[in-house]
C-alpha cells in the first residue's frame, strides 16, 4: 500500500508502521521535512531521495508534498481489542461503527474525527464498506496510524457484543431523540450510516435508542463524517462538563 503526503507519512513513521519503501523529494530542506527524515533515519527506514518527477510518476493523487511510502497492508483488530484498549486507559468504551461507508474520503474524516474525539475504535463491516486504503489514509491526515479499526462479519453482531459488555448503542437517525437532550455519559457506541440509506433499519432496530442531529435547513442529512465529528463531540462534551 503506498501513502503519501507529510502528514500521512509522518505519522506512519512515529506509530511505527512497517514501511518498506520511503521516496523523498531531493532538495527538500524546510524544517518539518527534515523532521520527518530524522524520525525515519532514527527508526532505520531506508530512504530514497528522488527528483520531484519521479515522485510525480509514483503518486496516485498528485499530492505526495515530497513524501511517499510503501507501508504493509493496513492491520486491523477485533473489536476486543478496542475493548480492551478503554480498559487499559481506564475509561468507559467509546466506538464508533459504521454501516455502510462506502466513501474512502469520509472514511478518513471520521477517522480523523476519532482521533481527536478520543475514540478508543471505529468498526467497519467486511462487506459492502470501503476499507482502509491509500486514499483513506492521506484524508485521516496521519490519524489512521493511531486509531484502532476493527473489521466485522456483520455490524449487528458487533452491536450485540457492545450491548453484552454494558455499552449503549445508539444509532444516528434524523428520527431519533435530540442529541443535545440526551444524556451520553458514560460507555457509548454511536452507529453511522453510510452514504446512501443511512442506518439500515435492522441495524437500528438492534441499537438501544437513536440521536438526531437538529436540522434547519432545507437539506435533511449531513455527510457521514460531519455527523460522526457532531455525534463525537458532543459526547466529548458532556464527558467533560463543559
Amino acid at each position: 500500500m503506498k501513502i503519501e503526503g507529510r502528514n500521512a507519512v509522518g505519522e506512519a513513521i512515529k506509530s511505527g508502521k512497517t514501511i518498506d519503501r520511503l521516496l523523498v523529494q531531493k532538495g527538500l530542506k524546510d524544517s518539518a521535512a527534515n523532521k520527518i527524515i530524522e524520525d525515519a533515519k532514527s527508526r532505520g527506514i531506508k530512504i530514497f531521495f528522488r527528483e520531484k518527477e519521479a515522485l510525480d510518476r509514483e503518486s496516485r493523487e498528485g499530492r505526495h508534498q515530497g513524501f511517499l511510502a510503501e507501508i504493509t497492508d493496513f492491520n486491523y483488530c477485533e473489536l476486543s481489542d478496542i475493548l480492551a484498549k478503554a480498559k487499559e486507559k481506564g475509561e468507559p468504551p467509546f466506538v464508533l461503527l459504521l454501516d455502510g461507508v462506502e466513501d474512502p474520503h469520509n472514511l478518513g474524516s471520521i477517522l480523523r474525527v476519532a482521533e481527536c474525539a478520543g475514540v478508543h475504535g471505529v468498526v467497519i463491516p467486511r462487506h459492502r464498506a470501503v476499507s482502509v486504503n491509500e486514499t483513506v489514509i492521506k484524508v485521516s491526515a496521519g490519524a489512521a496510524a493511531h486509531v484502532l479499526v476493527a473489521k466485522v462479519t456483520n455490524i449487528n453482531d458487533a452491536i450485540d457484543e457492545l450491548k453484552r459488555q454494558n455499552v449503549w448503542v445508539y444509532a444516528a437517525d434524523m428520527d431519533g431523540n435530540g442529541i443535545y437532550e440526551t444524556n451520553l455519559k458514560g460507555a457509548t457506541a454511536f452507529v453511522i450510516g453510510g452514504e446512501g440509506q443511512g442506518v439500515k433499519r435492522l441495524t437500528k432496530q438492534k441499537c438501544d435508542a437513536s440521536v438526531s442531529i437538529p436540522m434547519f435547513g432545507k437539506v435533511n442529512s449531513l455527510n457521514a463524517s460531519v455527523a460522526a465529528g457532531i455525534v463525537a463531540f458532543e459526547k466529548l462534551r458532556q464527558d467533560r462538563g463543559t
